[in-house]
C-alpha cells in the first residue's frame, strides 16, 4: 500500500528529459514507483492511504534554492515563507559570508548588525525572534536540528562569523590574517564541514557592509587565507565554496577577472566546486559574457566554475510602503511620525498633500544613517523606474518607465511617479533594476541560463526584506521563461524545472532530490500551470518586532509536497511540518 499517490498527471522529471504522462507512488517518504501511462497500464496499480488527482497538472520535482538567508528566520519560522510558498522543497542558508555561528557569548549583537547591513533584515526582528543557544557551528546545526520545518534546510559556514570568532576585533576590522589566526580559523571551517555545513561562503564585494559601514570580515582577505579555508572545508566534507566576488555589484570591472584566476586555481587545488554571483553590470554591459566562458575554460581544465546568475532584473522595488522618492519631503515625513499606515495612505491621496510634498525641498540627508540617501537616487533614476503591472511584467518596455509615461501624460515625472506608488491603496511596487537589465530586456538573462557553467541562483529568500521578494524567482521561471515571455525566446518547460531541481541539488551534493525517479526524496510540486500566477509584491509586517519584509504571493501551486507528506494545498499551509535539516556528506 502506498502512503501517497499522485495520479494522472503530466510528469516533468527534473532531469530534462521529456515530459510524459504517469502515475507517482510514495511510501515513507520515497518514490517507489513511476508508472507511465498508457493503454495498457491506465493507472498505478495498488492503494494509497491519500491520492492526489493531478489530472490537466504538471508534477515536478521540489526546487532547490542554494541562495537564502534564512539564518536567523529558522528560529522563528517553521515555514520559511517566502520561499515555501514557491515550490521551493530545500533551501540552502550561510550566504554571502555572513551566518550567526560561531559566536562568542557577547558578540551576538555585532553578528546581528552585520547580516541587518549586509542583507537588509531588520535587527529588531532578528534580536526578538532568534533563539539563541550554542556558541559553536556544530551547536548551531544541534539546534537547527530540533526542529521541524515545512521544508528542508540546509546551511554554510561563514567567512564573517569564522574571522570574527577566530580573530576578534582584528577579524571584525578586517585586519590581515596571520599564519597562527588562518590555522585557527580553518579548523572552525573543517569542524563545520564534518559537522555537516554544505560549504563555506565569504563576500569580497564592498557593497556587503554591516551597520557601522564596515565591509564583511573576509572582503579583503588575502590569497593565502582564502586558500587556507578552502582546503580546510575540503578536509572536512564534501562542499561548495561560495563567494560574492569583488565587482559583484559593478563597482570594479576589473577586479572579477582577478577573482577568476584564484579561483580557477583553487579549486584545481582542492576538487570541490566554487560557485560565485554573477550578473550584467552597465559599466561592462558584456563583461558577464567573458566571465562565463572562463568559468567553461575552467572546467574544461578540471576546476569546477558555477557563476551563479539571476532568473531576472536585480535591483530593488520602490514604493510608498518602502523606499521612494519622497521620504526627505517634510509633509511626508510629518504624516509618517503621526498617522498609522492606512491613514497615511488615505491621507497621501489627498491633492492638497500631494501638492505640499511635490513643492517642497528635501530635508538634508543623515549619514550616519544606512540608505538614508536613498530618496535621492530614486528621483534621479525615473528614466529606467518601471511601473511592472498586475501581473507584474519584470520584461517591461521603455514606454512603462516613470519618465517616459510621464512624458506621455504631459506632466512632471515625479508627479507621475507619486501617483503610480498610491495605485492599489498606496501599496504598488514598481522596479527600479540596478543590474541585469543593461540591454532593457532579458535577452542577456536568457544567454547566462543558458550557458552550461551557470546555475540558478541570487534569490536571497529572507533577505533584504525592504527592497525585493526575489524568493518568488522559482514561479517567475515557470510563468515567465516557460509560458508567458513575449519579448524573445522563450525555455522549455522542462529545462526550466531542470535548472531549479537536478542541477542545483547536485551542485551541493543532495542527490537523494531534484529529480522523480524511483529511490529519490519524495519533495514534489503539482502545478496547475494554467493558472499559475505571480502577484505583485507588497509590503507586510509580520516580522518579530513587528518588523517589515517585502512578499510576493504566487497561485496555482496544486500541491507542493516534502518527504511524501503534503505540506500546502491550493497555496495554503497544511500544519505539516516534514522539513528537516539536511546535513552535508562528510
Amino acid at each position: 500500500m502506498f502512503d501517497l499517490k499522485i495520479i494522472g498527471g503530466t510528469v516533468v522529471d527534473g532531469t530534462g528529459a521529456p515530459r510524459f504522462q504517469a502515475d507517482i507512488g510514495i511510501k515513507d517518504g520515497t518514490i517507489i514507483e513511476v508508472g507511465r501511462r498508457g493503454a495498457d497500464d491506465p493507472t498505478l496499480a495498488g492503494a494509497a492511504a491519500q491520492t492526489i488527482d493531478a489530472t490537466g497538472h504538471v508534477v515536478a520535482p521540489g526546487f532547490v534554492d542554494i541562495h537564502t538567508h534564512y539564518d536567523g528566520q529558522v528560529s522563528w519560522d517553521s515555514m520559511l515563507e517566502p520561499s515555501s510558498g514557491h515550490g521551493v522543497t530545500t533551501v540552502v542558508t550561510g550566504n554571502c559570508g555572513v551566518g550567526f555561528a560561531p559566536v562568542r557569548p557577547g558578540t551576538e549583537d555585532w553578528l546581528i548588525k552585520l547580516m541587518e547591513g549586509v542583507e537588509d533584515i531588520p535587527g529588531t526582528a532578528l534580536t526578538e525572534g532568534i533563539a539563541w543557544g550554542w556558541e559553536t557551528y556544530p551547536e548551531y546545526l544541534d539546534a537547527i536540528g530540533k526542529q521541524q520545518f515545512s521544508i528542508d534546510v540546509s546551511s554554510q559556514i561563514a567567512h564573517g562569523a569564522v574571522r570574527a570568532y577566530a580573530m576578534g576585533e582584528r577579524g571584525a576590522r578586517n585586519e590581515p590574517a596571520t599564519a597562527d589566526d588562518i590555522a585557527a580559523m580553518s579548523r572552525l571551517v573543517t569542524e563545520a564541514m564534518e559537522a555537516g555545513a554544505l560549504g563555506f561562503s565569504t563576500s569580497r564585494t564592498l557593497a556587503h557592509r554591516a551597520m557601522d559601514g564596515e565591509p564583511v570580515p573576509g572582503t579583503f582577505a588575502a590569497e593565502e587565507e582564502l586558500f587556507g579555508l578552502g582546503r580546510a572545508m575540503a578536509a572536512g566534507g564534501q562542499g561548495v565554496f561560495e563567494l560574492a566576488p569583488q565587482g559583484a555589484a559593478g563597482e570594479d570591472i576589473v577586479g572579477p577577472k582577478k577573482e577568476l584566476e584564484w579561483m580557477r586555481r583553487l579549486g584545481g587545488e582542492i576538487d570541490r566546486p566554487l560557485s560565485f554571483a554573477l550578473i550584467q553590470v552597465d559599466a561592462d554591459p558584456n563583461l558577464w559574457r567573458e566571465q562565463l566562458d572562463l568559468s567553461a575554460d575552467a572546467h574544461a581544465a578540471g576546476s569546477r566554475l558555477y557563476p551563479q546568475i539571476a532568473a531576472r532584473p536585480f535591483g530593488m522595488m520602490i514604493g510608498f510602503a518602502g523606499h521612494h522618492g519622497f521620504s526627505h519631503r517634510p509633509t511626508y515625513r510629518r504624516l509618517m511620525e503621526k498617522c498609522g499606515r492606512e491613514e497615511l495612505a488615505q491621507r497621501l491621496t489627498d491633492p492638497a498633500v500631494k501638492a505640499a510634498i511635490l513643492s517642497e525641498d528635501d530635508l538634508p540627508i543623515d549619514p550616519t544613517v544606512l540608505f538614508d540617501g536613498m530618496f535621492a537616487f530614486v528621483q534621479h533614476s525615473l528614466e529606467r523606474l518601471y511601473a511592472l503591472g498586475d501581473p507584474p511584467d519584470y520584461e517591461p518596455t521603455p514606454d512603462r518607465t516613470v519618465a517616459a509615461i510621464a512624458r506621455a501624460r504631459g506632466e512632471d515625472p515625479l508627479a507621475t511617479l507619486y501617483d503610480l506608488m498610491l495605485e492599489s491603496n498606496a501599496t504598488a511596487m514598481l522596479m527600479l533594476p540596478l543590474f541585469n537589465y543593461a540591454d532593457g530586456n532579458h535577452d542577456a538573462i536568457r544567454e547566462m541560463m543558458l550557458h552550461p557553467a551557470g546555475v540558478l541562483g541570487l534569490s536571497d529568500g529572507g533577505a533584504h526584506c525592504g527592497m525585493i521578494c526575489d524568493a518568488s524567482y522559482p514561479t517567475f521561471l515557470l510563468t515567465h521563461w516557460a509560458r508567458d515571455r513575449h519579448r524573445g525566446e522563450k525555455l522549455s518547460l522542462e529545462y526550466v524545472i531542470r535548472k531549479q531541481s537536478h542541477d542545483t541539488a547536485h551542485l551541493f551534493g543532495l542527490t537523494d532530490r531534484g529529480t522523480i525517479e524511483v529511490g529519490k526524496k519524495a519533495d514534489i510540486n503539482v502545478i496547475d500551470m494554467d493558472a499559475l500566477t505571480l502577484h505583485p509584491a507588497a509590503m507586510a509586517y509580520d516580522l518579530p518586532a513587528g518588523g517589515r519584509r517585502i512578499l510576493q504571493g504566487a497561485s496555482g501551486y496544486a500541491a507542493t509536497i516534502v518527504s511524501g507528506t503534503v505540506t500546502r494545498r491550493n497555496g495554503r499551509d497544511t500544519g505539516a511540518r516534514p522539513g528537516r535539516l539536511v546535513r552535508g556528506a562528510r
